[in-house]
């Protein structure tokens, strides 16, 4: 195989005439997937506050209020409560990349939407520049 000859290389799913980048989202699939997709960044949210809160507790000296665990497991609702709101939202982006990957065509939009906001936040930088 010659190392330049790159059209016979790619896999017949990365090319756009295979059936599966042709053919629509089942509109159920496309539920089940955003679903788990928002779970999951409420998961990633939830452990990363996790994290947050158990390096504020290892930091803090013998005699903080961050020290006491008399409420920690009210504040690890709270967290959790924190992050599926954060995740509905989409906060964070987590959920539209995974639907990016799965979905690519209903992907699009959404793909076009953060690409927009991208240039929004990135347009006062390149005019100083």
């Amino acid at each position: 195989m010659n190392v330049n000859d790159s059209s016979s290389a790619l896999p017949s799913a990365l090319d756009d005439k295979s059936p599966a980048a042709a053919a629509p989202a089942n509109p159920r699939y496309a539920a089940k997937a955003t679903e788990a997709a928002v779970k999951f960044e409420a998961f990633f949210i939830s452990h990363m506050l996790r994290q947050m809160r158990s390096g504020t507790r290892e930091m803090a000296g013998e005699d903080s209020v961050f020290k006491d665990p008399i409420n920690s497991d009210m504040l690890e609702m709270a967290d959790n409560l924190v992050a599926d709101k954060m995740a509905g939202q989409r906060a964070f982006g987590i959920a539209d990349a995974i639907l990016r990957q799965l979905l690519p065509a209903a992907g699009a939009p959404v793909a076009a939407k953060s690409a927009a906001t991208t240039d929004n936040i990135a347009a006062p930088l390149n005019k100083s520049v």
